[in-house]
């Protein structure tokens, strides 16, 4: 007998469970509280490990085609712009790795998986906000603001960093945190970019108390720039698409010159994003109870300082596909199979958030601490900056 999978949340973490689920031959019914189906942002950068498991789902031409293949990782001084450090990627590392290194737009992601969901037979309700859930020993049920209850054998919790399910499967515990720290993302037409090696190219700006990430998107026809720097704002937390006026950026961009003050000159406007994130994970209990198991920003947001919040994800979804694989009444139950996709996973991602909240106090340093990590890149350069625990095969 099929057993059906019930998703919370249409995000990639969501997307992507409904493309694992259905591969695992289960019947998959998504849930989602917007109107419609959509990805607000701007890019996101997907690692050898990001790309290898969408090479294995049939997904990654169609993301290829959309994205861009960088050929650089490069580490700038943000206030005089030289350069530090580089990684060479494009063959380089699909040769290492056996998966290119991507960048793209979160829109174009997201349309990627949907298409897929919606292809394997995933169905998908838009406009449902989830109120709560709850469970025996045969189902699992959801609970619908409209008053309507809805069945399945297993749920994935995938509506993202505010989840209210999370809250009631944990208790509330760990609510997210403001930790200080407010992202300007923008995106150029590549035409405005004056340094076309910024098109090439992954590009970290380093300065006292921020820094800048630069990359494109959209086939080189855009240059994603997200400028991370330290402060606060007021209003609603959950918000994490604002406007927002470039007067206070450029502020906090003041010593800013050279190539990364070009771009912020040149930039049209600028959304606004207040990060949030919780302690890194500290047993496999946070990912999973009974029939139900956290994904993504639900079960492990993480600081943007390792490029990895999407590639998480998607890693969450095939651990899952695989658990669920299991799970047919005969080899392992469903609750059996949920904890072993928690057991599996909760190490590496509390690795990569402990490893993104360490590049942030390195990223921002000043000081001798500054002055010891540009050495250490100028000495050490791509070996610093490549990863083989985290972009090798799992």
């Amino acid at each position: 007998m099929t057993q059906e999978l019930l998703v919370a949340g249409g995000g990639i973490a969501g997307l992507a469970a409904a493309v694992a689920g259905s591969r695992a031959g289960w019947e998959v019914r998504l849930f989602e509280q917007a109107a419609a189906f959509g990805e607000v942002g701007a890019g996101l950068q997907l690692g050898p490990n990001a790309t290898r498991l969408l090479g294995e789902w049939g997904l990654l031409d169609a993301v290829r085609a959309r994205a861009a293949a960088p050929r650089r990782l490069v580490v700038r001084d943000a206030h005089r712009g030289h350069e530090i450090a580089a990684l060479a990627l494009g063959a380089d590392i699909e040769r290492r790795y056996g998966a290119p290194y991507l960048t793209a737009h979160r829109a174009d992601l997201h349309a990627v998986l949907l298409e897929a969901a919606q292809g394997r037979g995933a169905r998908l309700h838009t406009g449902t906000r989830l109120a709560a859930m709850d469970e025996d020993e045969a189902v699992v049920r959801l609970h619908t603001e409209c008053g309507r209850t809805v069945e399945g054998e297993a749920l994935a919790v995938a509506d993202g960093l505010w989840s209210t399910l999370r809250v009631q499967l944990l208790g509330g515990q760990a609510r997210p945190r403001a930790f200080g720290h407010l992202a300007y993302r923008g995106l150029l037409p590549a035409a405005d970019v004056a340094d076309r090696g910024l098109l090439r190219a992954v590009t970290a700006w380093l300065g006292p108390d921020l820094h800048a990430v630069t990359y494109p998107v959209r086939s080189g026809e855009l240059l994603n720039v997200v400028c991370f720097v330290e402060g606060r704002v007021e209003g609603d937390p959950t918000g994490w698409d604002r406007e927002a006026t470039a007067a206070r950026l450029q502020a906090a961009l003041r010593p800013v010159r050279g190539g990364l003050r070009a771009l912020v000159d040149a930039m049209p406007g600028w959304r606004l994003w207040v990060l949030h994130d919780r302690a890194p994970l500290g047993s496999a209990q946070e990912m999973a109870r009974g029939r139900a198991a956290l994904l993504g920003d639900a079960a492990h947001p993480m600081r943007p300082y390792l490029a990895q919040g999407a590639a998480m994800a998607l890693e969450d979804a095939g651990a899952l596909g695989r658990a669920l694989a299991m799970a047919d009444g005969r080899l392992i139950d469903v609750p059996t199979a949920l904890r072993c996709y928690a057991q599996g996973r909760w190490q590496r991602c509390a690795r990569v958030q402990r490893r993104s909240l360490r590049n942030g106090r390195i990223f921002h340093a000043g000081g001798l601490v500054r002055w010891g990590r540009d050495a250490s890149l100028r000495l050490l350069g791509a070996r610093l900056l490549d990863m083989p625990w985290l972009y090798g095969p799992l």
